[in-house]
């Protein structure tokens, strides 16, 4: 993969392998500047590893690794000056305010202060958090903790900035206003590498990077990702979700299903052919549902689908030394 003009990252077979797991395999993508891309993947998927290699954090076994311009296993030093990368658990200061946070953040950054107290007010002022300077930042909510560590992170003004599940815990009008920051950012230009284990918020990235057990198993628009099941999807809402899981998980023509918070997702081959067999399948067994119905695919049916085949293939040839 060769670097984009405008590639504000660029990923190329990174791989970081640890005691009896390879953590990240062959990974390659790009982000671009004034995008948010959004790496997705549930715990243990590797994007913790991949961020902390792309940071600078961990040096990668295999590939490399093009931040900002910069190479960020030649030089690592070189990128730092360009991205803020921000933690899962961000370093603030609890026994120092919000003011006195940023003021240690921009010093360490080389911020003078003339642009520090232009550039503050300013994204506190984005985070909602303007009447909250004087406050110690042990005394924050963990969603107003979290806008902290964004507002710290921003201080001198990266090209490029790295969130590691930046909204896991946080409140529901925290978690807006911090995609709100995100995508004002995205008018300076900035590139934008976001992990996240809620596949709803691959809806709100420009593209996506779906991840699994360290390989990457797509990457591209969420328009496109969903466009690519290429299979229908059907949604049964039921009171009774787990039986009609046991009742359906066995029919022919049936590739994956999804519990969901009314019912489930069923995908596949034919939406239209089976909808007729699963209803009386259902009446058959005496199970209650309000609707069944053809729905539009979303990103997470797309997810399991794909690693719901993989497990199956995988079962289906037994690997070297493994007995089934």
């Amino acid at each position: 993969m060769l670097a984009k003009p405008q590639s504000a990252i660029v990923a190329e077979g990174l791989t970081k392998k640890f005691p009896g797991i390879t953590a990240v395999d062959h990974l390659s993508f790009d982000v671009r500047a004034a995008e948010i891309f959004g790496l997705v993947g549930p715990d243990g998927a590797g994007k913790t590893t991949t961020l902390r290699m792309l940071a600078g954090v961990m040096p990668p076994d295999e590939g490399r690794a093009i931040v900002a311009g910069a190479d960020v296993v030649r030089d690592p030093e070189g990128a730092k000056h360009h991205l803020s990368y921000m933690p899962q658990r961000f370093g603030l200061y609890e026994d120092l305010t919000v003011d006195e946070n940023i003021r240690f953040y921009a010093d360490l950054f080389g911020v003078d202060k003339r642009e520090r107290e232009e550039r503050a007010p300013q994204l506190l002022r984005a985070a909602g958090m303007g009447e909250f300077r004087t406050r110690l930042a042990g005394k924050l909510s963990g969603g107003m903790k979290q806008k902290l560590g964004l507002v710290c992170a921003l201080i001198h003004r990266p090209k490029v900035i790295l969130l590691d599940e930046p909204t896991t815990g946080v409140d529901p009008v925290s978690r807006r206003d911090f995609w709100r920051i995100l995508y004002e950012l995205i008018a300076e230009g900035v590139g934008i590498l976001t992990s996240t284990a809620y596949l709803d918020e691959a809806e709100r990235c420009h593209r996506v990077a779906l991840m699994h057990q360290g390989k990457l198993l797509f990457c591209d628009t969420p328009a496109n990702l969903k466009a690519k099941l290429g299979k229908g999807v059907v949604s049964i809402i039921s009171p009774e979700s787990r039986r009609v899981h046991e009742q359906l998980e066995k029919t022919e023509g049936l590739s994956s299903l999804m519990l969901t918070g009314d019912g489930i997702h069923i995908v596949v081959d034919n939406a239209q052919r089976r909808i007729p067999e699963f209803e009386a399948r259902l009446k058959n067994a005496g199970i209650p549902f309000a609707a069944i119905r053809q729905v539009p695919p979303t990103i997470e049916d797309l997810f399991v689908d794909a690693v719901t085949a993989g497990g199956r293939a995988e079962r289906s040839t037994p690997h070297r030394g493994e007995s089934f």
